[in-house]
């Protein structure tokens, strides 16, 4: 895995050793309670970076009023107009999210650079497949891994030529293998931390699936320091799934739920039990695999990497811990069983 150089935001540091999940509040800008009640939901659901769209002057307001309810680093999302992400550094915003490329002329941005060097507060340019320049595009002739990054890597030579080094880089396209061939390539270019994402993924269904393969993949690869799922709903199921999907790559620890996908031979509820057991854990801080497996074929043996789980019978469940049975147990009893072993681990 390439060395990436360290990017402070706030009190956390994008450095690869750990993956931040952050979300996007999506209340109205004009909207200030509306948008501090969202945020301390998202940094209850584990959100670790909060960023916040600031359209217009009035929006600046938001700043202070939701950095004195979390304590997460909050990011404003800045389009066109320079004036604002410089209202957002005074009003101590902890990072600023721009396209140079619509910001103005190299003096505005000289200018948003200047005054984030002077507090110390990091810069992400973000570019996706929809905002690309005329020239890159006629280039290109479609918004390619290639002009993706291009384009990305002419603003990060601007920011440079003001002496601004604080850079993170967002290169995201809706369509999954471009997005995961920008962000390879972009690694190969550059030592900037990296936010992955995959941008308008879609509906809650579609956009975990996309997003999970877009984003997922690259973490296999080393690749990505903070990440945010994308979804057309509740910001904070954005948070849920970009924690599952560190979960599922190893880049996270907490419960991992594994459970079979049932047959003719389960002869109990097994997809309500893994349902009640999933919900049971949710709050669960515990680094451990807990398996719930229809029958004696996929029980002990297949889930023996498990630290605990449940095997269903005729009616009844087997309960496991490793390789060892513990039990067995009624159907109705089987699941206060295995949570109260939980508790003992």
């Amino acid at each position: 895995m390439k060395n990436v150089k360290p990017v402070k935001i706030g009190n956390l540091t994008l450095d690869g050793k750990h993956i931040h999940v952050q979300s996007m509040l999506n209340v109205p800008a004009n909207d200030i309670p509306g948008n501090v009640r969202q945020a301390v939901e998202l940094e209850k659901a584990g959100c670790e970076i909060i960023r916040v769209s600031i359209p217009n002057e009035s929006a600046l307001e938001l700043i202070p009023a939701i950095k004195k309810e979390i304590s997460v680093p909050l990011v404003a999302d800045i389009h066109f107009d320079y004036r604002l992400a410089l209202g957002s550094v005074e009003r101590g915003i902890d990072k600023i999210r721009i396209n140079p490329g619509n910001i103005g002329d190299d003096e505005k941005v000289k200018a948003v650079a200047d005054c984030c060097r002077a507090r110390g507060i990091p810069i992400r340019i973000g570019v996706n497949s929809g905002s690309l320049e005329k020239d890159i595009l006629n280039k290109y002739g479609a918004p390619t891994a290639e002009a993706l990054c291009e384009s990305a890597m002419r603003h990060v030579r601007l920011l440079e030529k003001f002496d601004f080094p604080d850079i993170v880089i967002s290169i995201k396209s809706s369509d999954v293998p471009t997005n995961i061939s920008a962000y390879r390539l972009m690694r190969q270019i550059c030592d900037y931390p990296l936010h992955l994402g995959v941008t308008e993924a879609g509906t809650y269904n579609m956009g975990i699936i996309k997003s999970s393969i877009g984003i997922g993949s690259l973490l296999c690869d080393g690749i990505g320091e903070t990440i945010r799922v994308s979804l057309t709903d509740d910001p904070v199921k954005e948070v849920e799934a970009g924690i599952n999907i560190l979960k599922a790559v190893g880049k996270r620890g907490g419960v991992k739920l594994v459970s079979c996908p049932t047959c003719g031979r389960t002869k109990i509820d097994l997809i309500g039990l893994a349902k009640r057991i999933e919900a049971a854990l949710a709050g669960v801080n515990k680094d451990i695999t807990v398996a719930v497996m229809g029958c004696v074929v996929n029980g002990p043996g297949e889930a023996r990497e498990a630290d605990i789980g449940l095997a269903g019978g005729d009616g009844c469940a087997v309960l496991f811990k490793k390789d060892k049975i513990l039990g067995k147990y009624p159907e109705a009893e089987a699941f206060e069983a295995l949570l109260g072993e939980i508790d003992k681990l």
